[in-house]
């Protein structure tokens, strides 16, 4: 194994602190990656990390050791395109994060288009609603869609997804068609939380006051909680109650008729969305390919 491979190996494993996960991620026997670590501590001369029989940690020349593998890696990568002519060259592995609603809705169906002009490139799509680690399960570039919490991420902004309100033809015909937001009282909501256990958040809309646009949220009672996207609309189209989601995920129901907006002078503030990766100097050429071709594919389903 050359001196490259086992810093490529030691850097997953340092990130992901374990070598079990960093033998699965990279598709190497655990033995493999255990000898590469010794062939480099060897090498070295010193100890690169502290192994227990629960956890794996860098040690403080580790720590610099991978600090600086981390961009002599990136400087290869970058050496490998860098007389590469035209954006058809681009290949290799890219692994991206996107909510599943966007992935389902628009980046998935373009895809095709997107691979024949670069057939050399893999990607590795994951479609969750929780918040992945960009850095420790390697993912190249995340989409998320939201406020962003403070992070060491870099944030490309690509625009607002517009929210609306909807029911399913069955709630309304046995509740029916609310007006008003006092109207609310007599109806139920179908919560969204991350995370069970907390006061999930009401009716959430904006009104426009003397110019200025409040943020209001109305409490409202509701029989069933759920923690991602396609249970949210699974039990809307059910008829538990009403939902606020962007439009861009509703609008094919509605057009179908298996869901009905209603409160359109009530709409909750406009979402964010965001791409997000590690590293803004080393950045790979397939990276930002993907992450230019995105913006363009979403840019007609966003707001400025």
């Amino acid at each position: 194994m050359n001196h490259l491979e086992a810093m490529q190996i030691y850097v997953r494993v340092a990130e992901l602190a374990s070598f079990t996960q960093a033998a699965d991620s990279l598709g190497l026997p655990k033995a493999s990656v255990s000898t590469a670590i010794k062939q480099l501590e060897t090498l070295l001369a010193t100890r690169l990390l502290h192994r227990t029989t629960r956890s794996v940690q860098m040690t403080q020349d580790g720590l610099i050791f991978y600090e600086r593998s981390k961009d002599m890696l990136a400087d290869m990568e970058e050496l490998k395109t860098l007389f590469q002519q035209g954006d058809g060259e681009i290949s290799g592995r890219l692994r991206v994060d996107l909510p599943n609603g966007i992935a389902r809705n628009i980046i998935i169906p373009q895809l095709p288009s997107f691979l024949a002009l670069h057939p050399r490139l893999e990607i590795e799509l994951s479609c969750t609603d929780r918040r992945v680690d960009v850095v420790r399960e390697g993912f190249d570039c995340v989409i998320r869609v939201g406020n962003l919490i403070d992070s060491a991420l870099i944030a490309r902004p690509l625009g607002y997804l517009r929210q609306i309100n909807c029911a399913s033809p069955a709630y309304l015909a046995r509740y029916g068609v609310p007006q008003t937001i006092e109207a609310l009282a007599q109806h139920k909501l179908i919560h969204y939380a991350s995370n069970f256990g907390g006061k999930p958040p009401g009716f959430e809309y904006q009104i426009r006051v003397q110019n200025k646009v409040q943020h209001k949220v109305q409490e409202m009672a509701g029989s069933i909680t759920v923690n991602n996207s396609d249970a949210y609309q699974a039990a809307c189209l059910a008829g538990l109650g009403i939902i606020q989601a962007p439009e861009i995920g509703l609008r094919a129901m509605i057009e179908q008729g298996q869901l009905v907006e209603i409160l359109g002078d009530y709409l909750a503030e406009a979402m964010p969305m965001s791409i997000l990766y590690a590293h803004r100097r080393h950045l790979s050429k397939r990276t930002q390919i993907f992450m230019h071709w995105v913006a363009e594919t979403m840019r007609p389903h966003l707001s400025p």
